[in-house]
Parts: C-alpha cells; sequence; structure tokens
C-alpha cells in the first residue's frame, strides 16, 4: 500500500524541511520508490537536492492540471517529476520541485472548485508509482497545507526542543483536527518529531518532557539533534546523509525512517 507522509509545522525553524529532504533520502536509502513533492513556494526542498534554477514546469503546473481531471494523467505528470541527480546515487526518489512562482496560485484556489483537493487528485494518480510520498508542507495555515494535509495518509510533526515550541503545534491540531473532521477522516499523526535536541541544556529536556506528557503516546523515540552537519547541508544541496553519512543527524534520520517503516 502506498503511503503518503506530510510534513507540516506553521512555525518556521524547526527542522520541517530538513526532516522532509531527509525522510525521503533515507526512504530511497532503504531502496523504497519514493517521491518528494515540494509544494513550499520558498522552493527549500528543491534547493536541498540542488535544484536551485526555476524549471519550466514545477509543482504548480502540476496543480493547474488537476482543475481538468481528463488532462492530469501519469504521462503529463511525468513531464513534471524529476530524478534526482545521478551523482547523488539515489537511483529510488525522485522529486516534484516548487518555485516562488507558487504563492499565486493559493490566490487563483480562493474562488476555484474543489480547491482543497487538488493535491489530493495529483497523488491519487502518482500513488500507484510509488511506495511513498513525502510533501513539504509551506510553514504557515493556508490552502497549500489544507491540500497538503487533505491528500496525506498521515502526518509527522516536527516540534523544536526550545521554548514556545508547542504554541504553534496547538494551531496545527486544530488544523488537522478540521481536515480530519471535513476532508480527510483517514489523516492520522505519524507522530511529533523533536528537532534540534542539545542534551547540554535543561531547557531541550524540559520541552521533550512537556511534548510527551501532551502527546502519549505520539512521540517518536528518535530525536534530531542540534548539528552544524546538519544545519549546513542545504547550502551545499544535499540531505545530510550524503553531506555527512556517519554523523549523529544522519544517524538520528535513518533511526527516525526505521521507526516509520517499523510502525
Amino acid at each position: 500500500m502506498p503511503k503518503t507522509i506530510a510534513i507540516c509545522n506553521q512555525k518556521g525553524g524547526v527542522g520541517k524541511t530538513t526532516t522532509a529532504v531527509n525522510l525521503a533520502a533515507c526512504f530511497a536509502i532503504f531502496e523504497k520508490k519514493t517521491l518528494l513533492i515540494d509544494i513550499d513556494p520558498q522552493a527549500n526542498a528543491s534547493q536541498g537536492f540542488g535544484i536551485n534554477e526555476v524549471q519550466e514546469e514545477d509543482i504548480y503546473e502540476a496543480l493547474i492540471s488537476t482543475e481538468v481531471p481528463e488532462e492530469a494523467t501519469f504521462e503529463r505528470m511525468s513531464k513534471i517529476i524529476q530524478p534526482i541527480n545521478p551523482q547523488y546515487n539515489l537511483k529510488h526518489l525522485n522529486i516534484i520541485p516548487s518555485s516562488p512562482g507558487l504563492a499565486k496560485f493559493e490566490m487563483e484556489l480562493v474562488n476555484a472548485s474543489n480547491r482543497e483537493r487538488r493535491l489530493q487528485r495529483l497523488i491519487q494518480i502518482l500513488e500507484p508509482n510509488y511506495e511513498y510520498i513525502v510533501i513539504d508542507a509551506p510553514p504557515s495555515l493556508n490552502l497549500l497545507t489544507i491540500n497538503t494535509l487533505t491528500a496525506a495518509d498521515s502526518v509527522v510533526i516536527p516540534v523544536q526542543c526550545q521554548y514556545f515550541a508547542l504554541r504553534g503545534v496547538a494551531e496545527l491540531l486544530k488544523t488537522i483536527a478540521t481536515v480530519q473532521s471535513n476532508l480527510n477522516q483517514k489523516l492520522k499523526i505519524e507522530g511529533a518529531l523533536l528537532t534540534i535536541y542539545d542534551v547540554r541544556t535543561s531547557l531541550s529536556k524540559q520541552v521533550v518532557e512537556e511534548v510527551r506528557s501532551k502527546f502519549p503516546g505520539k512521540v517518536f523515540d528518535t530525536m534530531i539533534p542540534s548539528n552544524t552537519k546538519v544545519a549546513e547541508s542545504p547550502s551545499h544541496g544535499k540531505p545530510v546523509l550524503l553531506y555527512d553519512i556517519q554523523g549523529p543527524g544522519s544517524q538520528a534520520y535513518m533511526k527516525l525512517t526505521k521507526e516509520i517503516l517499523e510502525s
């Protein structure tokens, strides 16, 4: 059964895109046929794989094509789906990149029919060809995020181990509950992922305890450490898995992926 996982948190700087990029890369390393969809107009997940130029077609064109279901075929989408640079040796991973042009799509959606289900239509076309689809959602609770949650089977919520960490999560949980009630009853919370964890600080430990008390049974055992290599890898256009394979950040994302695969 194909599985679509959304990586969501409307608060920036929590490791959302880093998690999307590295989770997709890990699935590919485990030889799972994987698609990464970048639906964030900032296109940081695309840049995380070295896609820095605006493409002729990207997620914007893919979503536009879903307005007429007959035109949204896999053959049409295969012209937008891109392989990862061969030098990365991630042959099981593809990507639908984003670009700043996606920002206008939300305005176009306001008065559109089935505006919450455009990405869902796209996923239905693509999922027979993949085992895992990972979606990097925008860092805001907008129509693109609603589309993401409507299309997903589950959601991973990165939570930074810092003060005010849970404030944004409360709003996201309300949005998830609304989507579950009205648009996607099958949506479940895959887990809260504690990120930027610094074992040396009491604050990190306090946040861990608080998150686990708020989400009993819904917090991954794996925590992503505060790590320079994890922070540096996007500037090199690589997942940390390829930038520092033996480092603690890479090993943490491998452990996280095993948790999801075994769940």
